[in-house]
Protein backbone atom coordinates (compact mmCIF):
# COMPACT_ATOMS: atom_id res chain seq x y z
CA UNK A 1 0.00 0.00 0.00
CA UNK A 2 2.58 2.28 0.67
CA UNK A 3 4.58 1.52 -2.37
CA UNK A 4 1.28 2.37 -4.14
CA UNK A 5 0.75 5.63 -2.64
CA UNK A 6 4.77 6.44 -3.47
CA UNK A 7 4.43 5.86 -6.76
CA UNK A 8 0.70 7.95 -7.28
CA UNK A 9 2.72 10.74 -5.84
CA UNK A 10 6.02 10.43 -7.93
CA UNK A 11 3.04 10.81 -11.59
CA UNK A 12 1.16 13.64 -9.22
CA UNK A 13 4.71 15.55 -9.47
CA UNK A 14 5.62 14.46 -12.51
CA UNK A 15 2.26 15.85 -14.08
CA UNK A 16 2.72 19.22 -12.32
CA UNK A 17 6.50 19.90 -14.18
CA UNK A 18 4.94 18.63 -17.17
CA UNK A 19 2.19 21.08 -16.98
CA UNK A 20 4.35 23.78 -15.68
CA UNK A 21 6.42 23.77 -18.42
CA UNK A 22 3.55 23.90 -20.94
CA UNK A 23 1.70 26.87 -19.71
CA UNK A 24 4.01 28.37 -17.47
CA UNK A 25 4.96 30.16 -20.20
CA UNK A 26 2.19 32.54 -19.49
CA UNK A 27 4.44 34.88 -17.15
CA UNK A 28 7.02 35.05 -19.27
CA UNK A 29 8.94 38.61 -19.72
CA UNK A 30 9.58 39.99 -23.05
CA UNK A 31 11.23 43.10 -24.11
CA UNK A 32 9.49 45.73 -26.06
CA UNK A 33 10.43 49.30 -27.61
CA UNK A 34 9.01 52.13 -26.32
CA UNK A 35 9.25 55.91 -28.14
CA UNK A 36 9.70 58.44 -26.24
CA UNK A 37 7.22 61.31 -26.59
CA UNK A 38 7.56 65.00 -26.11
CA UNK A 39 4.89 64.57 -23.23
CA UNK A 40 6.91 61.62 -21.76
CA UNK A 41 10.03 63.97 -22.28
CA UNK A 42 8.75 67.11 -20.77
CA UNK A 43 7.50 64.87 -17.54
CA UNK A 44 11.20 63.78 -17.08
CA UNK A 45 12.08 68.14 -17.08
CA UNK A 46 9.72 69.43 -15.23
CA UNK A 47 10.43 66.49 -12.27
CA UNK A 48 14.28 66.64 -12.77
CA UNK A 49 14.99 70.46 -14.04
CA UNK A 50 17.28 68.79 -16.75
CA UNK A 51 18.96 71.04 -19.30
CA UNK A 52 19.34 69.57 -23.16
CA UNK A 53 22.62 70.05 -24.74
CA UNK A 54 20.46 72.01 -27.28
CA UNK A 55 19.18 74.09 -24.69
CA UNK A 56 23.37 74.71 -23.61
CA UNK A 57 24.28 75.45 -26.86
CA UNK A 58 21.48 77.33 -27.71
CA UNK A 59 20.85 76.39 -31.18
CA UNK A 60 20.37 73.25 -33.21
CA UNK A 61 20.76 71.12 -36.50
CA UNK A 62 17.09 71.39 -38.27
CA UNK A 63 16.79 68.79 -41.42
CA UNK A 64 14.52 69.91 -44.69
CA UNK A 65 15.35 67.14 -46.38
CA UNK A 66 18.33 64.45 -46.72
CA UNK A 67 20.92 67.08 -48.43
CA UNK A 68 19.69 70.91 -46.78
CA UNK A 69 19.72 71.62 -43.43
CA UNK A 70 20.77 74.34 -41.07
CA UNK A 71 21.74 75.52 -37.73
CA UNK A 72 18.58 77.24 -35.91
CA UNK A 73 19.10 79.15 -32.75
CA UNK A 74 16.45 78.30 -30.61
CA UNK A 75 15.74 74.62 -31.55
CA UNK A 76 15.01 72.50 -28.64
CA UNK A 77 13.23 69.76 -27.62
CA UNK A 78 9.75 71.87 -26.85
CA UNK A 79 10.67 74.17 -30.29
CA UNK A 80 11.95 71.59 -32.56
CA UNK A 81 12.32 73.65 -35.57
CA UNK A 82 12.94 76.73 -33.84
CA UNK A 83 9.21 78.06 -34.04
CA UNK A 84 6.70 75.96 -33.50
CA UNK A 85 6.01 74.18 -30.61
CA UNK A 86 6.08 70.27 -30.39
CA UNK A 87 3.17 68.20 -29.74
CA UNK A 88 2.09 65.86 -27.03
CA UNK A 89 1.83 62.44 -28.85
CA UNK A 90 4.52 63.05 -31.13
CA UNK A 91 8.32 61.63 -30.45
CA UNK A 92 10.57 63.86 -28.99
CA UNK A 93 13.30 65.22 -31.15
CA UNK A 94 16.39 67.64 -30.78
CA UNK A 95 17.47 65.21 -28.14
CA UNK A 96 21.62 64.04 -28.20
CA UNK A 97 22.78 60.20 -27.22
CA UNK A 98 23.67 62.01 -23.82
CA UNK A 99 20.46 63.41 -23.00
CA UNK A 100 18.15 60.11 -23.70
CA UNK A 101 20.88 58.58 -21.15
CA UNK A 102 19.59 60.82 -19.00
CA UNK A 103 16.42 59.84 -19.16
CA UNK A 104 16.85 56.31 -19.00
CA UNK A 105 18.57 56.59 -15.86
CA UNK A 106 15.54 58.46 -14.47
CA UNK A 107 13.19 56.23 -15.50
CA UNK A 108 14.78 52.49 -14.67
CA UNK A 109 15.36 52.24 -18.17
CA UNK A 110 17.83 51.41 -21.41
CA UNK A 111 18.59 52.13 -24.79
CA UNK A 112 18.74 49.50 -26.69
CA UNK A 113 21.61 48.28 -28.96
CA UNK A 114 21.74 48.51 -32.54
CA UNK A 115 21.66 44.81 -32.97
CA UNK A 116 19.18 44.80 -30.66
CA UNK A 117 16.76 47.71 -32.50
CA UNK A 118 16.41 45.85 -34.98
CA UNK A 119 15.36 42.74 -33.18
CA UNK A 120 12.73 44.34 -31.78
CA UNK A 121 11.25 46.14 -33.89
CA UNK A 122 10.37 43.41 -35.68
CA UNK A 123 7.59 43.19 -33.29
CA UNK A 124 6.10 46.65 -34.91
CA UNK A 125 3.66 46.04 -37.75
CA UNK A 126 2.46 49.58 -38.21
CA UNK A 127 3.20 51.54 -41.09
CA UNK A 128 7.08 52.59 -42.03
CA UNK A 129 6.86 56.58 -42.56
CA UNK A 130 9.54 57.16 -45.29
CA UNK A 131 10.25 59.29 -48.35
CA UNK A 132 7.44 62.02 -46.82
CA UNK A 133 7.64 65.35 -45.72
CA UNK A 134 5.22 64.95 -42.38
CA UNK A 135 6.25 63.47 -39.25
CA UNK A 136 3.89 61.04 -37.48
CA UNK A 137 2.31 60.28 -33.93
CA UNK A 138 4.41 58.40 -31.89
CA UNK A 139 1.01 55.56 -31.79
CA UNK A 140 0.71 55.79 -35.28
CA UNK A 141 3.76 55.25 -36.99
CA UNK A 142 6.41 52.11 -37.24
CA UNK A 143 9.50 52.79 -35.26
CA UNK A 144 11.11 51.98 -38.29
CA UNK A 145 11.07 55.49 -40.23
CA UNK A 146 9.68 58.72 -38.96
CA UNK A 147 12.87 59.63 -36.63
CA UNK A 148 15.92 57.81 -36.20
CA UNK A 149 16.25 56.40 -33.02
CA UNK A 150 19.84 56.46 -30.69
CA UNK A 151 21.15 53.78 -30.02
CA UNK A 152 23.47 52.86 -27.22
CA UNK A 153 27.05 53.80 -27.10
CA UNK A 154 30.30 53.90 -25.04
CA UNK A 155 31.78 55.67 -27.61
CA UNK A 156 30.74 59.70 -27.28
CA UNK A 157 32.17 60.19 -30.61
CA UNK A 158 30.51 57.38 -32.32
CA UNK A 159 26.53 56.91 -31.39
CA UNK A 160 24.88 55.13 -34.22
CA UNK A 161 21.51 56.14 -35.13
CA UNK A 162 19.37 53.07 -36.31
CA UNK A 163 16.08 53.01 -38.77
CA UNK A 164 15.99 56.18 -40.57
CA UNK A 165 13.37 59.42 -40.84
CA UNK A 166 10.81 60.73 -42.70
CA UNK A 167 13.28 62.10 -45.17
CA UNK A 168 14.84 58.65 -46.36
CA UNK A 169 14.84 56.76 -49.18
CA UNK A 170 16.00 53.92 -50.81
CA UNK A 171 18.20 56.13 -53.32
CA UNK A 172 19.85 58.35 -50.59
CA UNK A 173 19.54 57.87 -47.30
CA UNK A 174 17.93 54.20 -47.01
CA UNK A 175 18.11 54.60 -43.17
CA UNK A 176 15.00 51.78 -43.08
CA UNK A 177 18.12 49.51 -43.78
CA UNK A 178 20.11 47.60 -41.24
CA UNK A 179 23.12 47.66 -43.48
CA UNK A 180 22.62 51.83 -43.24
CA UNK A 181 25.55 53.10 -41.35
CA UNK A 182 25.02 56.30 -39.72
CA UNK A 183 26.71 58.22 -36.90
CA UNK A 184 26.38 61.11 -34.57
CA UNK A 185 28.44 62.07 -31.67
CA UNK A 186 26.71 61.93 -28.00
CA UNK A 187 25.84 65.65 -28.11
CA UNK A 188 24.02 65.72 -31.53
CA UNK A 189 20.55 66.13 -31.54
CA UNK A 190 18.33 67.35 -35.25
CA UNK A 191 14.57 67.65 -36.17
CA UNK A 192 14.62 63.94 -37.19
CA UNK A 193 16.45 62.10 -34.16
CA UNK A 194 14.43 60.54 -31.28
CA UNK A 195 14.91 57.80 -29.29
CA UNK A 196 13.14 54.42 -27.92
CA UNK A 197 13.98 52.79 -24.81
CA UNK A 198 13.81 49.10 -23.42
CA UNK A 199 10.83 48.02 -21.23
CA UNK A 200 9.68 45.24 -19.54
CA UNK A 201 6.78 43.58 -21.00
CA UNK A 202 4.75 40.72 -18.70
CA UNK A 203 2.31 38.55 -21.58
Amino acid sequence: MLIKEIIYKVQILNLAGILLLLFGCDDTKSFYLKPVTVEDFAKFVQQTGYTTDAEKFGWSVVQYDVFDFEVVEGATWHVPNGLDSAKADFPVAQVSHNDAVAYCNWTNTRLPSYEEYWELVKQDDRKIMFNINTFAKAREANLVGNYWDITASNDPMKVRLAGGSIFCNTTTCNGTSKDRELFVDATTGNIHISFAVVELNKK
